[in-house]
């Protein structure tokens, strides 16, 4: 089952940390975002291979926006 990771909020794409075909373990660091000049990590949730990265650095991305699919 594949599971979605959603931007919580207006934000800046500062860094990826993952590439496609990657496996992730849980609370491991997707990407890191920028909104409010606070730095912010956006954590997997559960564990399993990176299926889709859905930004790049620079990306502003709206609240619900997609960053990645984990499989």
């Amino acid at each position: 089952m594949a599971e979605e990771v959603r931007a919580e909020m207006v934000s800046t794409v500062l860094t990826v940390e993952v590439a496609v075909g990657d496996t992730v373990r849980l609370d491991q660091t997707l990407v890191l975002l920028e909104s409010m000049k606070m730095e912010i990590p956006v954590l997997t949730e559960v564990e399993g291979e990176i299926t889709s990265i859905a930004v790049e650095p620079g990306q502003v991305l709206q609240q619900g926006d997609l960053i990645a699919v984990i499989s």
